[in-house]
């Protein structure tokens, strides 16, 4: 099973729902947890590299309700599974690097910093 084949899982969708609706404060930091352990399950499912690392960057996505650092999470899985289907991880990593630009200058250094050192485990 893998996300070439065209189908999305329905739970990756219903996690990301949820990252939506617990950033509007509409569902528990329980149930955003809950969630991101259904998308991990998914990434255990599926067999190709770019489709687990999708699902992965949806189950971190999702867990960041309970744990800020679980953000670069989904953002280093996310650069993974752009690079493992032929795109351009700059092109991604830019486009990551100006949503950081709407948070405070601190932030910014702080999550630029972190994800530098982080990508030495990602391989990229």
């Amino acid at each position: 099973m893998s996300l070439i084949d065209g189908e999305i899982d329905k739970r990756l969708l219903d996690a990301l729902h949820i990252a939506d609706e617990w950033e509007n404060e509409n569902v528990s930091t329980g149930e955003a947890m809950k969630a991101s352990l259904r998308a991990h399950a998914v990434s255990r499912e599926y067999s190709d590299p770019a489709s687990i690392a999708v699902a992965r960057s949806v189950g971190h996505t999702v867990a960041t309700a309970h744990m800020a650092d679980h953000s670069l999470g989904g953002a280093m899985y996310a650069l993974k599974a752009a690079g493992l289907v032929g795109k351009s991880i700059d092109k991604e990593q830019d486009w990551q690097n100006k949503q950081l630009q709407k948070l405070p200058s601190d932030i910014v250094e702080l999550v630029q910093t972190n994800m530098t050192m982080k990508s030495k485990g990602f391989k990229m």
